[in-house]
């Protein structure tokens, strides 16, 4: 069975200075894939990335509420992160595991670095691991605009970390 995982898609991200590229249509990929893995019976987990106290991110700030867009239904699994790695220093794998989970579908932000480091581990741990091509973004840098860092993402994952396919093509 395939899990959902739904990373750092929280106020201070989506809602930011620097706005993700194609937020609107993330956004609505995200609640359709959340949409086939409920009909599915296939569980859903989202990250909030925290911070230290004191800082913008720190724990309970508005700012790693998850983005009101998503329509959770109350179902979901929320968890807090402090790396860029979801599995790193959190209960996740254990709790996939638990769930009867082999296989995360991968989605959220921000690709060059959440997205990148939880696909890398998923497969070390034991996790067939899918990234939903058109499930995450990120902001243009000052090196790459957003669309070429997703797009080089896409290219180096696909393969040797994780299988890489469209929003539309992935059933659960």
């Amino acid at each position: 069975m395939y899990a959902l995982l739904i990373l750092d898609i929280q106020v201070g991200l989506v809602h930011g200075p620097q706005k993700p590229w194609r937020c609107e249509a993330l956004l609505e990929t995200l609640n359709n894939l959340m949409d086939k893995a409920r009909s599915a019976g296939a569980p859903i987990f989202l990250a909030r990335h925290i911070g230290p106290p004191g800082s913008p991110i720190e724990p309970g700030s508005p700012l790693t509420m998850i983005a009101p867009e998503l329509r959770l239904q109350g179902a979901e699994i929320v968890f807090e992160k402090r790396r860029p790695n979801a599995f790193e220093k959190t209960d996740l794998a254990d709790n996939l595991r638990a769930h009867g989970v082999t296989g995360v579908v991968i989605t959220g932000m921000k690709t060059q670095y959440c997205v990148d480091s939880t696909s890398r581990a998923a497969r070390d741990l034991g996790f067939d691991a899918v990234l939903i091509a058109d499930g995450h973004s990120c902001s243009d840098t000052p090196a790459l605009n957003a669309q070429a860092i997703v797009a080089h993402h896409n290219a180096t994952l696909n393969g040797p970390f994780c299988q890489v396919v469209r929003a539309e093509e992935w059933g659960f």
